[in-house]
């Protein structure tokens, strides 16, 4: 039987919430994440494997909502805008909709497909450049993103949003240190590329090879020594202009064009 979507009458008063928040943080009960955005909550709508605990929206996402088919796990509660303005941050555009759910659970390197290509993130804090690497990362397939359980921002919030629906596809492994997550990697035959605005060879000429995971540093500080030397090769991207460096978001998009076109 095909689910129909839930389909409310807006509600001219919103019903309270279950606590107090202060306006312009981004809080939640327990250890529930914040999901806000029409892509990246409708993307986790449409995940079998995200929880959504609570669903608000506005009446005119409801009525997009309807619209565009979208069946509901749950039944949302309607609220007003400035009510979904007092959850975020003042700079947070929620387009309606926001949402409670559970984390994702975390798959170990183990359980990597040692067919493509992984994303290795080595202390890049910035939110919005790490959402903005998983977006790139889902538009080319990456089997994974690894990254650090400290020194690295959460999957909710700011990184959620920029990264516009690409939680709910690209899996993100967490390890405790990140050298040895590297030589996880290596053990199970990934070829391991970090990336180095100062090194001597370019990305495009290393012989790049499945399954290859690619190293990315954050910006100003680039790889750390023990990254670098873990990794079996260092490569720049070889750039015609006068700017020799790119962010890294961009970076990421550039090697992974670069890493599909040699491996196919």
């Amino acid at each position: 039987m095909t689910k129909k979507p839930y389909r409310p009458a807006f509600r001219d008063r919103a019903r309270p919430p279950r606590r107090a928040f202060r306006h312009g943080r981004e809080r939640n009960d327990d250890d529930a994440i914040l999901l806000y955005g029409w892509h990246t909550v409708t993307a986790a709508l449409a995940n079998p494997a995200r929880r959504i605990r609570r669903l608000l929206a506005t009446e005119n996402a409801l009525r997009r909502l309807a619209d565009d088919g979208i069946a509901l796990p749950l039944a949302p509660e309607p609220v007003r805008p400035d009510a979904l303005d007092a959850r975020l941050t003042p700079d947070a555009v929620h387009q309606g909709l926001l949402a409670e759910a559970d984390p994702l659970s975390s798959p170990d390197i183990e359980e990597l497909d040692r067919s493509g290509i992984v994303l290795v993130l080595d202390q890049i804090t910035d939110p919005h450049n790490v959402g903005a690497i998983l977006r790139t990362a889902a538009a080319f397939a990456v089997a994974a993103v690894v990254t650090t359980a400290r020194h690295s921002p959460q999957a909710t919030g700011v990184l959620a949003k920029a990264a516009s629906g690409a939680l709910e596809h690209v899996p993100i492994v967490t390890v405790q240190n990140l050298a040895r997550g590297l030589s996880a990697l290596k053990e199970r035959g990934f070829f391991t590329v970090g990336l180095d605005s100062g090194a001597p060879d370019d990305l495009a000429t290393v012989g790049l090879r499945a399954p290859l995971a690619l190293v990315l540093g954050a910006e100003g500080k680039g790889l750390r020594q023990l990254t670098a030397a873990t990794c079996d090769r260092l490569a720049c991207l070889a750039l015609p202009g006068a700017i020799k460096s790119l962010n890294v978001s961009n970076a990421a998009t550039l090697a992974l064009y670069i890493a599909g076109r040699a491996i196919g």
